[in-house]
């Protein structure tokens, strides 16, 4: 019976508990009298080069390279390249630059499974020899029917089949006399295991399709059950830390690498996937996503990709933060999206530098601040750092500030500008006072006037007197530019669009995406976007990102923004709805 996914928070009991349980084992195994007393604790990370790391993914490498790093161990990087389908360099390219953005490295430790099918074959030949391994011709139709059931054994009319037949018929496979399906190589275990991965489990099977590195050189493949072992045991592997949908492989790891000729016996040990709320993480369905045009690319801001979440802003240091945090559970568990956006609040608040930005702008004219007059003000990177330093920048009597700041007929509470009203704060400017509005033909407000105290540079009055409306960011229209900006939310309104009897691409979210055009930023935003122009690889590292005032934190996009037309996408808002 499958166990009931549970949604926890870091902080739950559960997760707590189980937080350090690989450890736990890691420590029995090096102590005196373990299995690996006096050893280097070496884990390895082995995804497959079939698309791009994810969120999920971003977990295990953290466990495995992470593990490693505790034990000052070594972790090696190999591409499960075992199934020639949709394998790419180009994702090899990408999971590698991925690992590094996150701070991680494998040194001179890097493979590909496909660098074992020579080794994988003998061992295959070995296990025929041994009478523990023959070729079965059951057509995947008949293998399915003669699995068994419960407390019924699983059938192969060629299980007792000659060890020189299975010799030559496997030689024969590997030289492309049989087309694909006609023939596997089973492992000879038990038919009645009550662990169907035991009975019989195929090992390598005919598939005639050119691979990424070895071309057409084979055309049989060994199953992933088969090869991983033996690669972890011919690496050195002492630990082999995967999900848990292997718990119950793990019986035949441990066959394959006891009946096998092989230097060591790593120790595998399972963890729960990592799950968060409104996201998808099979690769098969963000592949779709992809490809049917649902979203731009593996790197669109909404993907749960980490290139996606680079380009979104987010920051490996957030990310490495939340997995650390979340902890190493051992029943599926899913954890709530807000706080992935927690952990990157937390990063940007400590390190992102605050500048004004208006999204919706109306212009805001003070009457009797002279025409063609301009002050400089200084204002603070980050009230948080001092450290950071300041920048300046420039007032004059036009200046843009967001249409919600202003309202006729205001609202009970309303503190922003409204004629008559409280006075305001322009951050780190002047107090000011709405005097009133001009309109366009339709009645819309196209300008807010207001007046300013002179007294009161900085934005303090001189008289010391309490402001009782709200501070206002603004920028001033004189020498401000235009911007795109892109507010991202989740891209499935449903908590869980990979639910049961559910078509997830329904469950997307129709607001997923929406692009503000006419936003006006600082003057210096100029020189951020044209240094980030001169990085080579820009979509590899983080673009600068800035908390605009009051509207949450942003950076340029990685792939669009330039100099000439600047881009900003919305990493997270500023209101932390994650409740601890």
């Amino acid at each position: 019976m499958t166990e009931e996914k549970k949604t926890n928070t870091p902080e739950t009991e559960e997760v707590a508990e189980s937080r350090n349980f690989i450890l736990n084992f890691i420590d029995e195994d090096i102590a005196e009298g373990g299995q690996f007393q006096g050893m280097t604790v070496h884990t390895r990370f082995p995804p497959e080069p079939n698309g791009y790391l994810h969120i999920g993914h971003c977990k295990a490498l953290t466990i495995d390279f992470g593990t490693a790093e505790r034990y000052n161990g070594l972790c090696n990087l190999r591409m499960d390249d075992t199934n020639p389908t949709k394998e790419d360099e180009e994702f090899v390219e990408a999971i590698k630059q991925d690992i590094h953005w996150l701070g991680f490295d494998w040194g001179d430790r890097f493979f590909y499974g496909s660098d074992y099918f020579e080794e994988d074959y003998r061992q295959a030949v070995l296990l025929i020899k041994k009478g523990l391994a023959y070729v079965c011709q059951l057509t995947p139709e008949e293998f399915k029917a003669n699995r068994g059931d419960i407390g019924i054994p699983a059938v192969s009319p060629y299980r007792d089949r000659p060890v020189e037949e299975s010799l030559d018929l496997f030689a024969r496979m590997r030289a492309g006399e049989f087309p694909n399906g006609a023939m596997t190589l089973r492992a000879k275990i038990d038919l009645a295991s009550g662990n169907f991965n035991m009975r019989d489990p195929v090992i390598y099977r005919i598939n005639h399709m050119s691979h990424h590195r070895q071309g057409n050189k084979w055309c049989i493949y060994p199953m992933y059950d088969f090869a991983h072992p033996i690669q972890d045991a011919l690496e050195g592997i002492t630990h082999s830390l995967c999900s848990l949908e292997f718990e119950a492989h793990r019986p035949l790891y441990n066959w394959v690498i006891e009946n096998c000729e092989l230097p060591a016996h790593p120790r595998q040990i399972e963890f729960a996937r990592l799950g968060i709320d409104h996201t998808v993480m099979s690769k098969r369905k963000l592949r779709k996503l992809v490809e049917e045009n649902y979203v731009s690319g593996w790197d669109d801001p909404r993907m749960p990709t980490l290139c996606g979440l680079r380009r979104r802003g987010y920051t490996a240091a957030a990310i490495r933060s939340f997995c650390e945090r979340i902890g190493v559970a051992k029943s599926p568990n899913t954890i709530e999206y807000g706080f992935l956006e927690h952990c990157l609040r937390e990063d940007l608040n400590a390190h992102a530098e605050r500048t004004m930005a208006v999204l919706h702008p109306v212009k805001l004219t003070v009457t009797n601040y002279p025409e063609g007059k301009s002050e400089t003000f200084t204002v603070e990177n980050n009230p948080t750092d001092p450290a950071q330093g300041t920048h300046e920048i420039t007032f004059s009597r036009h200046l843009w500030i967001e249409e919600e700041d202003f309202m006729e007929v205001p609202v009970p509470k309303y503190k922003r500008l409204t004629p008559g009203g409280f006075e305001c704060r322009l951050k780190g400017a002047y107090l000011v006072t709405c005097t009133g509005c001009v309109k366009d033909e339709s009645g819309r407000v196209v300008e807010v006037l207001c007046e300013y105290d002179p007294n009161s540079s900085g934005g303090d009055p001189a008289d010391g007197r309490k402001v009782k409306g709200a501070t206002l960011h603004w920028v001033d229209a004189a020498n401000c530019l235009d911007a795109e900006v892109r507010l991202y939310d989740n891209l499935f309104s449903d908590e869980q669009p990979d639910g049961p009897d559910k078509d997830f691409l329904t469950c997307l979210n129709p607001e997923s995406l929406t692009v503000l055009t006419g936003c006006k930023v600082e003057p210096e935003m100029r020189k951020v976007a044209e240094e980030f122009d001169k990085k080579e690889n820009r979509t590899g590292v983080n673009a600068p990102t800035f908390q605009f005032m009051r509207m949450g934190y942003f950076c340029l996009d990685n792939r669009d923004s330039s100099a000439e037309h600047l881009v900003f996408n919305r990493s997270v808002s500023l209101k932390d709805s994650f409740k601890k």
